[in-house]
């Protein structure tokens, strides 16, 4: 099966016929929508929840029809080996064309060092509930990259979190390559390998660190079922893995987990979340998510179909109504259903400030039209290995005179050693904001407290700083460099009495903002706007909230900084009610 890399130019591919209301409706791109309907493929009306930016507004991308042809040829040659399909050819559901093998096999654009064209996606991440085809999609994929991608020795493994788990992962594949006539005398399944001897191309399961490193020169990796990896070494060694070849393939396909913190699934997760809403753009990295929305009815057979893009075929519409009438019996079937078939992470919090209000507010901040003027400020040093914030707040009505609305800026810090971890958690963007001056590298591996000493120092001869609160907890080192340098400190502490009224201030002129007239501006500062996505808050029976860093997707710094800040600015004295304050309050001098 195993045959050439195409080297010249696809043809330009017509546009869908299809309007963009409906394009964006059902999240297809038009060569995409083109390339179904040309191809007789009915049009899936099953979008996922969740979608990454398509591959195709990579530079140079072009897409190539004939490529996603020869990868469903390559599956149809393959044969189902269980249930009622059984011994059927294994042709891709609308929906796998649509939403995963044509991105991410069609689109491809000009490598200069491989005169070649060569795929676009490097990563593809793919969350859906049981029985929507995982294994079988997974399956087909690896045999393809062993033994129909067109590479010579390629490596294809698969990793399992333990020896036993590694035969289930084994097996069914094993069986798709032994039933499949037309792989007759094509390939060698093995106990533990399938081998393509025309290429010596091979696949395997991979059960540990070691095993992942063995030669590791990988051109493609399955990781089944993320959120059973406890810990992210295995994974993340594949990921290294693959540095030496032109177009190779990290295949993430999965069930949602239970809504656990700082686990890989999270972590490979929340990327993709932030993708989708163009936190970060990475255009070599493609994910799908299918779920239901929280609000759903778990029970409603809308919901069902919403959450399950194979629905009707399998799941079938009597399985999904006995698993839902499990549910009814307790909350804790009720979650279990809600996780295994309607993809929702059970411990979901709801967002506090949403990205697209928070990006109303960018406005325009200039700091030369800041010199001299009053200030307040908040520092966060939560991990002085990671990342150091600090905020100084500007308020319009400082005459008791002005809109309410408030500019903010920010500096941060992180340790030099610290910038390559920084990276995979921003998909590289780290790098370019120290580029840009948003971000400063201090020596060493924990933060360098002279440098920000140095930068309050600066910032005190340039605005008229009336105030800089901090979290007294872990900060003694720098507060005395601090007060040394008479800075005006204020222990903020970081419980609910204190934060509660900073952080709905903040929330409430993110709220009454408009792109006209923001009211919190903040320049659209990329490394605040990653903490701001990444923010998660505590809550107490009363309904006050507070930051919560061990909840959140990654760091809180720059948000955590500006409630501290936010504080200070609410204890100053006032001439008149403005829009940070509380609904009823009134100050005065």
């Amino acid at each position: 099966m195993a045959t050439r890399t195409r080297t010249r130019s696809p043809e330009p591919t017509p546009r869908a016929l299809l309007d963009d209301a409906e394009l964006e409706r059902l999240k297809l791109s038009p060569e995409i929508a083109w390339y179904l309907a040309e191809r007789g493929i009915p049009l899936p009306d099953c979008p996922p929840l969740i979608q990454t930016p398509s591959p195709g507004e990579a530079p140079g991308a072009v897409f190539d029809p004939e490529r996603v042809d020869k990868v469903i040829s390559a599956f149809s040659k393959l044969r189902h080996t269980q249930g009622q399909w059984a011994g059927r050819p294994l042709v891709p559901d609308p929906w796998q064309v649509a939403y995963v093998l044509a991105p991410i096999f069609g689109w491809v654009y000009w490598e200069a060092d491989a005169d070649a064209y060569v795929r676009v996606v490097r990563e593809l991440y793919v969350d859906v509930p049981r029985k929507n085809g995982k294994s079988t999609l997974s399956g087909g994929i690896a045999i393809y990259m062993t033994a129909a991608d067109g590479e010579q020795g390629a490596q294809v493994v698969a990793a399992a979190t333990s020896t036993r788990q590694a035969g289930f992962v084994f097996q069914p594949i094993r069986q798709l390559a032994e039933r499949a006539p037309a792989l007759k005398g094509h390939v060698k399944p093995l106990r533990g390998k399938i081998l393509h001897p025309k290429s010596g191309s091979y696949f395997e399961v991979v059960s540990s660190v070691a095993d992942a490193q063995h030669g590791a020169n990988l051109h493609a990796a399955i990781i089944d079922e993320l959120h059973v990896h406890k810990d992210p070494e295995l994974v993340e060694t594949i990921e290294t893995g693959t540095g030496s070849r032109t177009q190779p393939l990290m295949v993430i396909i999965t069930t949602a987990d239970s809504g656990k913190r700082e686990s890989i699934y999270d972590r490979k997760r929340g990327r993709v979340e932030q993708l989708a809403r163009r936190v970060f753009t990475a255009p070599t990295v493609y994910g799908v998510v299918w779920a239901a929305e929280k609000e759903d009815d778990p029970h409603a057979e809308s919901t069902w179909a919403k959450a399950n893009p194979g629905y009707g075929v399998s799941p079938t519409r009597a399985y999904m109504r006995a698993r839902s009438d499990e549910a009814k019996q307790s909350p804790a079937d009720l979650a279990k259903f809600q996780r295994l078939h309607l993809g929702l992470r059970t411990k979901q919090e709801t967002r506090f400030i949403t990205l697209p209000d928070w990006d109303t507010n960018a406005g325009l901040v200039d700091e030369q039209r800041l010199v001299g003027r009053e200030t307040w400020g908040g520092l966060d040093l939560a991990s002085t290995s990671d990342l150091c914030a600090l905020c100084w707040l500007f308020p319009d009505d400082r005459d008791g005179a002005g809109d309410g609305a408030v500019d903010a800026i920010w500096r941060f810090w992180t340790p030099e050693e610290n910038l390559a971890a920084l990276d995979k958690r921003t998909a590289g963007h780290a790098s370019v904001w120290v580029r840009e001056g948003w971000l400063t590298l201090t020596p060493g591996n924990v933060a360098d407290y002279e440098w920000i000493v140095e930068q309050v120092r600066k910032d005190r001869d340039t605005f008229k700083v009336k105030s800089l609160g901090y979290d007294p907890w872990n900060a003694s080192q720098l507060t005395t460099m601090l007060t040394a340098e008479r800075a005006p400190l204020v222990k903020v502490r970081q419980g609910y009495l204190t934060m509660n009224p900073a952080m709905k201030a903040v929330q409430r002129l993110v709220r009454a903002g408009t792109a006209e007239a923001p009211m919190l501006r903040h320049g659209g500062n990329p490394v605040t706007r990653w903490c701001v996505d990444n923010l998660a808050v505590a809550m107490d029976p009363a309904g006050n909230v507070k930051p919560d860093k061990a909840s959140s997707g990654d760091k809180i710094d720059g948000v955590s900084a500006l409630a501290t800040a936010m504080s200070e600015l609410l204890a100053r004295p006032r001439k008149k009610r403005s829009a940070y304050s509380g609904d009823e309050e009134i100050m005065v001098v």
